[in-house]
């Protein structure tokens, strides 16, 4: 199974945007691409974990939602 993409935007509670596959650090002085191959591969990392997080989040909601299984085989 493939990593999870991840979602372009900002993360929460920080400073740091994904936009077009580009790192950039955003104030309100304006922004700044992130260009240190170190810094950006960490950001890569955490994106991914973030993506994947959500993904498993997502994935139980789907199963809590779904009607319980039947007991074919009946009582005993």
């Amino acid at each position: 199974m493939s990593a999870p993409k991840p979602r372009p935007g900002r993360f929460v509670r920080s400073p740091v945007v994904l936009r077009d596959g580009q790192w950039w650090l955003v104030s309100g002085a304006g922004s700044i691409l992130a260009s240190d191959p170190t810094f950006t591969s960490t950001l890569d990392c955490f994106a991914q974990a973030m993506a994947a997080a959500d993904q498993a989040v997502d994935d139980l909601h789907a199963r809590d939602s779904e009607p319980p299984a039947s007991d074919a085989g009946g009582q005993r």
